[in-house]
């Protein structure tokens, strides 16, 4: 894990500004929207492009690669042994037992302040696990999350987990090329180098994999990820492979995604949690509405229990619990270890937009 990961800096509200913390839209740049996709009106910074397996022998051989054995045993890249953050991709649900630093306000938000890591009630009917808000229990509605979310598997390439596999989540958007997937930039490039093997399979369900495998063609995420893995820019896509003649969005359709929104809005996030009480077989589910990191981050956090692997999973605004369609907006990313009970994704600004907007003009072969 880099050394970022492994530190908390608590700001004032001065300091968050004088850096550059991103605004709301009603304070930056406008956003407006077409068709199912919501973009704003500014161009964001370039991004960093990776290539994966862009040959037709290369996508064969990923595909090989992953076994059902493989999948089975991929897991979420570990916790960093000290600190007091961590990525939602951890292994773990937060080991540490210390209280938040004394410079931490008192109050926190209304919304966040109820829930505590969460385990799966069996217990549950099928009406309760779909609710209004929840902190992490299964997905059970179907429609059209249950189709373009899925588990991202790929091998680590450099630090100390280095020729690992390992899981993240990820989820598939409208795009131009009908073939983006989005996820976090930890699941696509981790201490200075990009992941190899890298694939995306929508709908997994307790090891099927109803809608295939599909390899990545291309990486990117943000420059501010890319240069300095900075958690405000911890956004990713991929570029997956066309598979018998068909690209991704043609076989499991795609989520709308939406950029430079107003913070604070009822969300709900999904995911493959693969660390205990989570086993990464089950899409699971959080909702709730955010609120703005007050301790260390310019992200947005979420009451939710999810545990490692649900890294990269969607945050929708606009979700329908009875399509099951939204826009996403942001993605998990990390948890402090003193407040397992929240999760933070990135505010998909500039950076984000810029991300999907490469990605989605990208070629497929």
């Amino acid at each position: 894990m880099h050394p970022r990961a492994r530190r908390l800096a608590v700001l004032a509200v001065p300091a968050l500004a004088a850096a550059g913390a991103m605004l709301p839209a009603a304070h930056g740049a406008a956003a407006t929207v077409t068709g199912t996709v919501t973009r704003s009106a500014a161009a964001g910074p370039r991004p960093a492009v990776h290539e994966a397996a862009d040959t037709a022998t290369e996508q064969r051989t990923v595909k090989r690669f992953w076994t059902v054995a493989r999948m089975e045993t991929a897991k979420p890249l570990d916790a960093p042994g000290a600190g007091d953050r961590h990525f939602a991709a951890a292994g773990s649900t937060g080991g540490s037992a210390r209280s938040a630093p004394a410079e931490v306000p008192a109050e926190v938000p209304a919304d966040a302040s109820a829930a505590r890591p969460a385990t799966v009630a069996p217990s549950l009917t099928a009406a309760a696990r779909v609710s209004s808000r929840t902190s992490g229990s299964s997905w059970t509605a179907g429609g059209t999350v249950a189709k373009t979310t899925g588990r991202v598997f790929f091998t680590v390439t450099a630090g100390s987990d280095a020729g690992r596999n390992a899981s993240c989540s990820g989820t598939a958007v409208t795009s131009a090329n009908k073939s983006v997937v989005i996820t976090a930039g930890h699941c696509v490039k981790l201490n200075g180098a990009f992941h190899a093997n890298w694939v995306f399979v929508p709908g997994y369900d307790q090891g099927d994999r109803p809608d295939g495998t599909w390899p990545a063609i291309t990486l990117l995420t943000t420059a501010q990820w890319n240069s300095g893995e900075n958690m405000n820019y911890d956004v990713a896509a991929a570029v997956v492979a066309p598979q018998g003649g068909k690209s991704l969005t043609d076989v499991v359709g795609g989520q709308g995604v939406a950029f430079n929104q107003p913070r604070g809005g009822q969300t709900y996030a999904f995911g493959y949690p693969a660390g205990g009480p989570y086993d990464g077989s089950k899409l699971v589910y959080c909702s709730g509405r955010t609120f703005d990191d007050y301790l260390s981050s310019q992200d947005q956090g979420l009451s939710c229990g999810m545990t490692g692997g649900a890294s990269g999973g969607p945050w929708f605004l606009n979700f329908s619990e009875r399509t099951g369609g939204g826009l996403l907006n942001s993605v998990n990313s990390f948890k402090y270890n003193f407040a397992s009970y929240w999760m933070f994704g990135p505010y998909f600004g500039p950076e984000a937009e810029a991300v999907y907007n490469t990605a989605q003009k990208a070629a497929l072969t």
